[in-house]
């Protein structure tokens, strides 16, 4: 959530558990610290675990939030699913494969506005 204040990145990353709960998801984790890494949320959807990188920025912002998840922020949000599925889910036989996607909130009159991408890198 770099690029952003801590409230709005708490409100976002909050907004993104209810959207997901709505659409059926299970919430395994949020803000998980692996090692030096973090994930933002981790949920389940049937036997699929969903990594999601949650962002958001400012109308001033140079980038858009999707914009923001370059090549090295895709690569450290991998390390952290592929030592988390090693950690926990390798040996786990309810589940088959790992996800990892993306959703950008901007807030509009105090709502969130979620774009959701599924399989996003």
């Amino acid at each position: 959530m770099s690029g952003v204040d801590d409230t709005v990145g708490r409100r976002a990353e909050a907004a993104v558990v209810r959207y997901l709960e709505r659409e059926g998801y299970q919430i395994v984790d949020t803000n998980l610290r692996l090692g030096h890494l973090e994930l933002d949320i981790v949920a389940r959807q049937a036997a699929t675990i969903v990594v999601v990188e949650v962002r958001t920025r400012g109308a001033g912002a140079w980038t858009t939030a999707f914009g923001s998840i370059d090549a090295q922020k895709r690569q450290r949000i991998r390390r952290g699913g592929e030592r988390l599925w090693q950690r926990r889910y390798r040996s786990d036989p309810s589940v088959e494969r790992m996800r990892f996607d993306a959703a950008s909130v901007t807030f509009e009159g105090g709502e969130a506005r979620i774009d959701y991408v599924v399989a996003a890198f």
